[in-house]
């Protein structure tokens, strides 16, 4: 059976967070959550906490085992941007986007499922 958790509007740019995501996709939950507790990016926490809630939604709404879990996807999309504009020389202005992401981890209890 196929659980999925959503972290929404994270404050970490979707490219930054793309490379802790790669680094746990397709492994155990718990594998996981050990890799991302000694990451150094600043992305690590937030995934962590999603995987870990994808976990509890498959323990909790489903009686599955979180030890039998495996992150079958986890995406980072792009979500808005906050524009602000930076004083240069000469009496110009620069743009500056600050970028926001949503993280979806999708974890089931057989492997099968990312056939199917």
């Amino acid at each position: 059976m196929q659980v999925r958790a959503i972290a929404k509007n994270i404050g970490i740019p979707p490219r930054k967070m793309r490379l802790v995501t790669n680094a746990v996709k397709g492994l155990r939950v718990n594998e996981a959550l050990a890799i991302l507790q000694f990451l150094p990016n600043a992305g690590a926490m937030p995934v962590s906490k999603v995987v870990a809630s994808a976990a509890a939604n498959a323990e909790n709404n489903y009686n599955l085992d979180p030890d039998d879990l495996y992150i079958l996807n986890i995406v980072t999309n792009d979500a808005f941007r906050i524009k602000r504009v930076k004083a240069r020389s000469h009496g110009r202005t620069t743009r500056i986007l600050h970028r926001f992401c949503h993280i979806t981890v999708i974890v089931s209890d057989d492997r099968a499922d990312k056939n199917g």
